[in-house]
């Protein structure tokens, strides 16, 4: 019995992703890394992510979905800060058993994106970064809830993520700075190096592990 591949991208599969991994290799250019930027990595994340957030918000009642979002949006931030360095998690108690490009504490991964990342960067700084992940992406991803006074609100009207006195946290303007992110991301995609190398590195990964 033929092994069924799961897909990856929309309908894109392991084997596409090799197939399409070679040309990328051989032939790089700006038109195949546009192409990869928008099939694989664009293509998974609204799929999986940006569309369902959008259905959400057109369709909500200001009465709850505010956690459902958020919480999707905070499963985003580690898969972003991987991707930009090419790593996948393992789970190993100790960090002495990771072979390269693996890594097993996701708050130095989370806390690195928010502090070092733009725009987010301009919002947070290491300590909020880290007290945002114990409660707001810690609390809802293992309580279902928001812990320590954090709260979750629609928008600000001046585009402030979040406030760091009054404990919020503004769910559309935080969706809106990935926005940012992802646009500049994708520039810097089609001519540095490093990141197209941590990009092939990170999708070989998800085809390993699927």
């Amino acid at each position: 019995m033929t092994e069924r591949e799961v897909y990856i991208a929309g309908w894109n599969k392991p084997s596409d992703w090799y197939r399409f991994r070679v040309r990328l290799l051989k032939e790089p250019n700006q038109g195949l890394w546009q192409q990869a930027f928008d099939d694989y990595f664009i293509k998974r994340l609204n799929l999986r992510y940006f569309n369902p957030i959008r259905i959400l918000q057109e369709n909500g009642t200001f009465a709850g979905e505010g956690f459902s979002i958020m919480a999707i949006l905070c499963t985003l931030v580690e898969f972003l800060e991987s991707t930009v360095r090419g790593l996948k998690y393992r789970f190993v108690k100790n960090k002495k058993d990771l072979a390269q490009f693996e890594y097993n504490i996701s708050s130095e991964i989370f806390v690195d994106f928010l502090s070092k990342r733009k725009p987010f960067s301009e919002h947070f700084d290491g300590d909020l970064a880290f007290e945002f992940y114990k409660n707001v992406r810690c609390g809802l991803l293992h309580e279902a809830h928001t812990k320590a006074g954090w709260t979750i609100w629609a928008k600000s009207p001046d585009g402030i993520i979040v406030e760091r006195e009054s404990k919020i946290v503004y769910r559309d303007n935080f969706r809106d700075a990935f926005e940012v992110y992802i646009s500049d991301y994708g520039k810097k995609l089609l001519t540095e190096k490093e990141l197209q190398d941590s990009f092939i590195r990170k999708f070989d990964f998800i085809c390993e592990e699927t």
